[in-house]
């Protein structure tokens, strides 16, 4: 059984933010969370009403295998305190809204994790406002837009993570579209293990991925790309401005592969987000490489004890059935 945090976990660490005169009333960890912890602490004799804290304790990550991971690999899992500071800060310098940070602490005195406190943007998610108030929505879809731009316009001569990249690094792989390529090829072999419809077009696959692949050409600047940029992983603060969260994977790459994201998780609204100027055989690469993914990541972590499973076998199944379509 995980040992999750409860409220006398949290109480410390939030009175050392808002002052000896803090006192928490509830705490609730929020939906979601693979990789970390998500609690939003309610409370009391405080300015603010609530703050969120964010735990990287090795019980949050619900990922099997997660352990000793490639952090060179774009496409590595992406977790930890110091990949959420170096995106937040670099996404604050462009202009980019993201939760204020109160507090980050990896001395494991407060608490045993490295742990950030940060603002609580309590107005609630994109994804929620769809259906709550569409009109407030598309305004924010707007915004959001126009942050992108901002994003993918900063450019860099190398691709990799934010992190790694601030510390003179080099990501592996020698170029984003064979990156992409070896990982589909990847994500099939795994894929056709699991489920017959996928080994019956396993050949089928295998060759359009090749294919594509191959109509791809060399590319020497990459934009600022989120990598998960769905409405769940974008707030909407009280003046209605877009707020970014699950930033750890910020990365530069190939920012085809972010408006397949996009496309894939705004459906009819994508068009507000959409550019001209992108490469048409980058997307068909990295459309079909990005239905094998979310086929195979959710079946992984259901191999886990994750606990919303409905959520990830419809997320599997939906994307299973759009791979087999674009070949079949």
């Amino acid at each position: 059984m995980r040992k999750l945090a409860e409220i006398d976990d949290l109480s410390g660490l939030v009175r050392d933010v808002l002052g000896s005169g803090c006192r928490a009333v509830a705490v609730d960890r929020l939906r979601g969370g693979s990789k970390k912890g998500v609690y939003r602490v309610r409370v009391d004799g405080a300015p603010m009403t609530s703050v969120i804290v964010y735990s990287w304790a090795e019980e949050e990550n619900f990922w099997p295998g997660h352990n000793g991971i490639d952090t060179r690999d774009p496409f590595a899992p992406a977790s930890g305190l110091a990949s959420f500071l170096t995106a937040q800060r670099t996404l604050d310098s462009l202009g980019v809204r993201v939760p204020r940070v109160l507090l980050a602490d990896t001395s494991r005195r407060r608490y045993p994790a490295d742990v950030a406190v940060v603002e609580d943007i309590s107005a609630g998610t994109l994804e929620a406002l769809f259906e709550s108030d569409p009109a407030r929505a598309n305004a924010a879809v707007d915004d959001l837009a126009a942050t992108v731009d901002v994003m993918h316009r900063h450019l860099a001569p190398n691709y990799g993570r934010v992190d790694l990249l601030e510390q003179g690094g080099t990501a592996s792989g020698v170029s984003c579209e064979q990156l992409v390529l070896d990982r589909a090829l990847r994500d099939l072999e795994e894929a056709a293990g699991r489920d017959r419809r996928i080994a019956a077009a396993d050949g089928h696959l295998r060759d359009r991925l090749h294919g594509l692949a191959a109509l791809v050409t060399p590319r020497a600047e990459y934009g600022l790309i989120h990598g998960e940029l769905g409405p769940d992983h974008v707030l909407v603060d009280g003046d209605g401005h877009p707020v970014l969260i699950d930033i750890e994977g910020l990365m530069h790459f190939d920012i085809e592969w972010e408006h397949v994201f996009l496309q894939l998780r705004f459906g009819k609204r994508y068009p507000v987000l959409s550019r001209p100027g992108l490469d048409p055989q980058r997307l068909a690469l990295y459309r079909l490489a990005m239905r094998l993914s979310l086929v195979v990541g959710p079946l992984r972590l259901l191999d886990g004890d994750y606990p919303d499973r409905a959520f990830m076998h419809e997320i599997a199944e939906h994307n299973l059935k759009e791979a087999l379509a674009l070949v079949l």
